[in-house]
Parts: C-alpha cells; structure tokens; sequence
C-alpha cells in the first residue's frame, strides 16, 4: 500500500506556518528500512544524486587504474561542481591526459554557478564551454570508461556500452529493476527507483562487502569526503555539509529537491525526495537528518544556515524561520 508524503520542514512568518515541504525519506542499512518517512516505495529520478552509482563501473572495469586516476577526479566524477577554475582546470587536464576535448563530450554548455568565472565570461563577452557544465567530471568519467571499452563517441546513448554498464550496477545496487528512464540535464540517461532502493544502494557504499564492488565505493566515498570543494563548490550545501561533519559522511544532491547521504560508522544510507522539487526544504531536511543521525550539532552555523537559523530579509531582518515539522525527525 502507497502511503502519502510526510511533513518535513515548514516555514514560519509572523508566529503563523506559511509552507510545508513535503517528502519521502528513507534511512536504510544492510538488512533494510530502519526509519522512514513518508512512502519509501515512491519511484523518483535520483538525478545528480545517484553520480557515485554511475561511476562505479569507471572502477569496477579497470578503466580507473589504467589511465591512474586520483581521488580527486573520482571526486569530479561524483561532483555537480560550481564552473569554477578548481573545477574546469581539473576537468581539463584529465581530459588532455587521457587525449580527448571539450568537444567529445556530450554533455552540454551552460553558465557556470561560480561568481569568479561568472564574472569573467560576463565581462570577457566569451561563451561558456562544455567543461563548465556541472557534470563535466561526471562526462569526462564516462569518457574514460568509453575508450576502455572501445564504443562509440555518443556515449549517453541508452544502448551505449557505457549506460548498459551503469544500469548494470545501478540495478544491482538499488535492488531493484529499473523502473523507467529519463534524459537528465546532462543528456545522460537517469533511471528511476525506490526511494528505499537509492536508500539501499547508499548503506551499501556505507559498508562494502569484500571485492572489487566494495574497494570501488570505499574508494568513491572516501574521494567525496576527502575532496568536498570538487564535489559542489564553496557556498554550496554538500560541500559545507562535508566539511562541518570531518568526513563522518558523504552527502549528494540531485535536481528536483532530492538528497542522498552515506554513513559509514553506522553503516547507513539515506535518501529523501522533496516532492515540490525545492532545494530549500531538500537541504533543511538533509541537514536535520545529519543532526538526527549525531553526525552535526544542531548549533553548528552550518546547520543554523540550512535549517534552524533565521530567515532574514534585504535589510537584514529577521522575517521567519525553518523547523522541522512534528515527526520529523
């Protein structure tokens, strides 16, 4: 039986609620469901979410070791990253490393997030390029797996070599089928699951069993924690969130208010969708799960920004405030 979403996170004005988010999370361990909101069965789109799933077979084939990759682009593989010169200097030379271009990537342009080189292709009257494009270290990971595989060039193709083999692992770590598919952003694939089946996948890189699966998520997990600058960017929620906690945990998120998070001294995964697709009650709602959890003090100005701090306005007075909804968690 479906269940119905639960109240997350409400925004308060003038002593009277004025928004609910509402959402579906799911904190999961190696034997299943251990807490839940909401329907853990409702199918989503992980979105960016999921980019550590998709770059395990970049691992699992050898293709990694064999052109060495550092941690740091394991951690570009799994970022949506900001377009800033940390970023597009990092993607560039793995690009030139492995002999490739901005040109073999298919993953679109767009203007960066980053202020710096905002400013700079502003001012320049230049044009961004692909490799500002938020997945460009998650592309130039399919690259690399590509030309191991030796497949074609339009390697976002749903019958690529390359998608077939991130749905493999997809599939195999969320324990579910597939339950449909769609063009992401980036022009990739993105399929769809369980909220308790992205959950799944997540306790698994939480506590990896023994093999080449297990050395891939350690490896990918410890790169985001070891790296949360190339993950996201500075100002952003997963790179701020990494940081505060000191590497006690991974965090993701995905377009369409969803959010993931790896815990490895509890041996958990969590997943939370927000179903009005806002990065505001996804980000609270995160936050107070890391609070929930013991892995954030819920005084750290950290979580005082994403969740329990004042909203102010363009004056710098304090208009409302976040809390988590009864229940919640």
């Amino acid at each position: 039986m479906t269940r119905s979403a639960a109240e997350l996170i409400e925004l308060w004005r003038g002593g009277l609620k004025e928004s609910t988010h509402l959402g579906h999370v799911v904190i999961a361990d190696a034997h299943g469901i251990v807490e839940a909101w909401g329907d853990p069965t409702a199918t989503i789109f992980p979105r960016s979410s999921c980019k550590m799933l998709q770059a395990l077979p970049l691992l699992e084939s050898g293709a990694a070791d064999k052109v060495g990759l550092s941690s740091r682009q394991l951690a570009l593989a799994c970022a949506s990253h900001q377009g800033a010169e940390i970023h597009t200097g990092a993607v560039s030379a793995w690009l030139d490393a492995i002999g490739l271009a901005e040109g073999d990537l298919r993953c679109g342009a767009h203007m960066p997030n980053d202020p710096v080189e905002k400013k700079r292709l502003t001012c320049s009257d230049a044009s961004p390029c692909q490799i500002h494009n938020n997945c460009s270290g998650k592309h130039a990971g399919f690259l690399t797996l590509n030309q191991h595989l030796r497949g074609g060039s339009e390697y976002v193709e749903l019958d690529h070599p390359v998608q077939k083999a991130v749905r493999a692992s997809f599939e195999e770590v969320t324990g579910e089928e597939a339950r449909g598919w769609g063009i992401d952003g980036c022009s990739a694939p993105n399929f769809a699951c369980s909220v308790e089946g992205l959950a799944r996948a997540m306790a698994g890189f939480a506590k990896p069993a023994a093999g080449v699966r297990g050395k891939a998520q350690q490896r990918l997990f410890e790169a985001m924690v070891a790296h949360p600058e190339l993950v996201a960017g500075e100002g952003r929620a997963c790179t701020e969130l990494m940081r505060a906690m000191a590497g006690r945990a991974a965090v993701k998120t995905g377009a369409e208010a969803v959010f993931v998070a790896i815990v490895p001294e509890q041996g958990l995964g969590v997943a939370l969708k927000v179903v009005d697709g806002g990065t505001r009650g996804s980000e609270a709602a995160i936050t107070a799960l890391m609070v929930h959890l013991g892995l954030l003090e819920k005084d750290h100005p950290v979580a005082m920004k994403y969740l329990s701090g004042p909203l102010t306005n363009w004056r710098g007075m304090k208009t409302g405030e976040l809390r988590r909804s009864r229940g919640f968690p």
